[in-house]
């Protein structure tokens, strides 16, 4: 049986970009992870190291247990705001939209990463189109899309789009205060690889995109 991740093997990988996958650490603990499958290190320069399949579920256990119990002494401070791990704004957040330059910069940087996971990930190399991370989390992945386009998300202080689920196992809703917002978030999702068409909900009458990553 294969020996569960050192605390510091399980920090490096709590620590991946949430993203691409991405690590940092020592060259020590990236080889170990590269070892017990957890980890791959990228064949073109820079040969960065990413999370596997099997990283992946790793972090995503290891975010499912409960944290330790502290004591207040070994309590560590509260983040400050703005801090944490980044996600992409899907719309309706209650906290209002952050536009200013460090929330460009990590749209910008988490935009680029998911080109990158796109082309290691897509059997043809291909960044034009979905990868499999984005057909695993639609939401996150049409939400980025967006924001990284300069969308605005609908929340406090004004109305843009707002990315929800569907019953489609493929497929995610796009909300908008107007014809014209949907039809600029098609435009964007549709160059983004994605395909994006216009309905109509029959008891509300709400207009409203559902999109689907484009498979080819």
């Amino acid at each position: 049986m294969t020996r569960p991740p050192t605390a510091a093997q399980r920090r490096v990988i709590e620590d991946a970009d949430p993203v691409t996958g991405r690590l940092r650490g020592t060259e020590a603990q990236l080889a170990a992870l590269v070892k017990r499958g957890l980890a791959f290190r990228h064949p073109r320069p820079p040969h960065d190291h990413f999370l596997t399949p099997a990283g992946h579920r790793s972090r995503e256990a290891a975010a499912r247990e409960p944290a330790p119990a502290r004591t207040p002494a070994t309590a560590p401070p509260e983040p400050a705001a703005g801090t944490g791990v980044f996600a992409a704004r899907v719309g309706g957040e209650e906290e209002p939209a952050d536009g200013g330059p460090a929330r460009a910069r990590e749209v910008h940087s988490a935009w680029q990463g998911l080109l990158e996971l796109r082309r290691m990930t897509n059997p043809d190399g291909a960044a034009d189109r979905p990868c499999a991370w984005e057909r695993t989390h639609l939401v996150r992945a049409a939400a980025l899309a967006l924001e990284a386009a300069g969308h605005r998300p609908d929340g406090p202080g004004g109305a843009g789009y707002r990315v929800r689920a569907t019953p489609q196992p493929d497929a995610v809703a796009v909300y908008g205060p107007d014809g014209e917002t949907l039809r600029a978030c098609a435009d964007t999702l549709e160059r983004a690889g994605w395909q994006a068409g216009e309905y109509t909900e029959p008891r509300t009458r709400v207009r409203y995109l559902l999109a689907s990553p484009r498979r080819a």
